[in-house]
């Protein structure tokens, strides 16, 4: 994921999306052993700086990311049509970056939003003894059977490869940042280990293939060599 040119993260490819789609799958069942342990633990111990994660846990949603960027490529694409040529040349540049974060968050997002609501996982607080894996399918109203995976850190990890891709000298306090929110969800109680884990693969693969969506209409990034670049 360091390196923003490359078309995909995590070295996938056509020949590669197999195996590592099986890693993805024991790496999360294996997690899935320590899930409780870790949720207990992390709830317990972090109770000193639990008001630190109730601030920042606010920032994984997706709000105060979509709705400045919708005006932005609105406000953006007006001003293409009516200003003059460097301006507009400027304006369509600031539009098409708003649109980029706009969808390459949004995208994963609602990924997340109806993956979660179809899977119906159990959230901590439904964990018992008897009933340490509990689903609820398709129960759209439930809240409490909305745990995997977590939209807050599917957001998190959207916005950090966006921002990755756009400015790759930010990556590393976008990833900082997305890492303590996704951190939240666990010592809030909110989600498991294994919930923001794969919020945080979505959130990552999802932004990377918006920018994919992008280079093949020629929006804002281009295609050399093997190699995605943004437009000047």
């Amino acid at each position: 994921m360091i390196d923003s040119s490359k078309p995909w993260p995590f070295g996938l490819s056509r020949r590669s999306v197999l195996p590592i789609l099986i890693g993805f799958a024991v790496a999360i069942a294996a997690l899935y052993l320590l899930d409780h342990p870790i949720s207990q633990w992390a709830q317990e111990t972090a109770q000193p700086v639990r008001p630190f994660f109730r601030w920042i846990t606010r920032w994984g949603e997706s709000d105060w990311i979509l709705i400045p960027t919708v005006v932005g490529w609105l406000g953006g694409w007006l001003l293409s049509l009516v200003t003059r040529e460097r301006v507009k040349l400027v304006a369509a540049q600031f539009a098409a970056i708003c649109g980029f974060i706009f969808v390459g968050v949004g995208l994963p997002s609602l990924a997340a939003t109806l993956l979660k609501r179809a899977l119906g996982r159990g959230r901590p607080e439904t964990w018992t003894v008897e009933a340490p894996l509990s689903f609820q399918p398709m129960n759209w109203g439930a809240w409490e059977y909305q745990s995997f995976p977590s939209g807050h850190a599917t957001t998190a990890f959207s916005l950090a490869a966006v921002i990755a891709i756009l400015w790759p000298r930010a990556f590393w306090p976008a990833l900082l940042f997305a890492v303590l929110i996704a951190v939240s969800r666990v010592v809030l109680g909110e989600h498991y280990p294994t919930d923001i884990t794969a919020g945080a693969v979505l959130g990552v693969v999802g932004a990377y293939a918006v920018r994919q969506l992008f280079v093949a209409r020629g929006w804002l990034f281009e295609s050399t060599d093997g190699r995605i670049t943004r437009r000047a």
